[in-house]
């Protein structure tokens, strides 16, 4: 379904990413695996190092694949930068640190977004995808972390949302560019979380609850594919039902 596409994957090395990377090869696109981090396990791809939060690294990951390859079809951002106090409760949110995730994820995906819409503007045409999340959709549903630790980062649901009207404006700034800006809103994801929480997060959607990161993968083909050739300033959720 992608062969021939040259597809960048920012934060390929994450716990969706990864899955993002394998899908999109799968499907015979060419990859690259742009990431801060190597990935821990082996991912049959090209890696260059990346920071969202730097210019000068985005501008070297597009010089870098567009020179080797020719072109660069599209650019995926799963990239998630955090503090280690990102998942504070409400009233433990420092002023600082919720300021510091939100220039880390909001604004490395702006920048994400103006660094690869002036290539893609050079080029003639081109895909920036997006992870945005449910908590950009809707509020939290606090009932889901009854009687655990865990809460709902206040500024991952500021971020996610910021995300998903910056694709918006993008995609009807680059009007007539030949240039597709579109988000993907998942569930919640597995990732060790305890059974009570597990069990009160089923309890609010329709049938499986959390995730796997493989069940994002069908809306990520979609959107890389020609199928979705005028889905364009959209945000496509994927939530068993979260959101209703």
């Amino acid at each position: 379904m992608l062969k021939d596409k040259v597809v960048i994957i920012i934060g390929g090395s994450g716990l969706i990413g990864k899955a993002f990377v394998k899908s999109a090869m799968q499907n015979h696109a060419t990859v690259i695996n742009a990431d801060i981090n190597q990935p821990n396990t082996k991912l049959d791809c090209e890696f260059i190092h990346t920071d969202i939060t730097n210019k000068s690294s985005l501008d070297n990951l597009i010089e870098l694949t567009s020179q080797k390859y020719g072109k660069i079809d599209a650019v995926v951002n799963s990239a998630y930068p955090r503090t280690k106090n990102f998942s504070n409760h409400f009233f433990d949110v420092e002023y600082e640190d919720f300021c510091t995730n939100t220039n880390l994820q909001l604004g490395g995906a702006f920048l994400v977004m103006q660094r690869f819409a002036k290539f893609f503007k050079s080029q003639g045409y081109g895909n920036i995808i997006t992870l945005s999340s449910i908590q950009g959709v809707v509020a939290p549903k606090f009932q889901t972390y009854k009687n655990t630790q865990m809460s709902s980062p206040v500024a991952y649901s500021a971020i996610k949302s910021g995300v998903i009207h910056l694709s918006r404006y993008l995609a009807k700034y680059l009007k007539g560019n030949n240039i597709r800006v579109n988000c993907i809103s998942p569930g919640g994801i597995l990732d060790n979380q305890n059974e009570i929480f597990l069990s009160q997060y089923k309890d609010v959607c329709l049938n499986k609850g959390m995730l796997d990161p493989d069940d994002i993968c069908g809306a990520l083909i979609f959107l890389l594919s020609d199928y979705s050739q005028f889905i364009n300033g959209q945000n496509i959720i994927v939530d068993d039902g979260f959101c209703l």
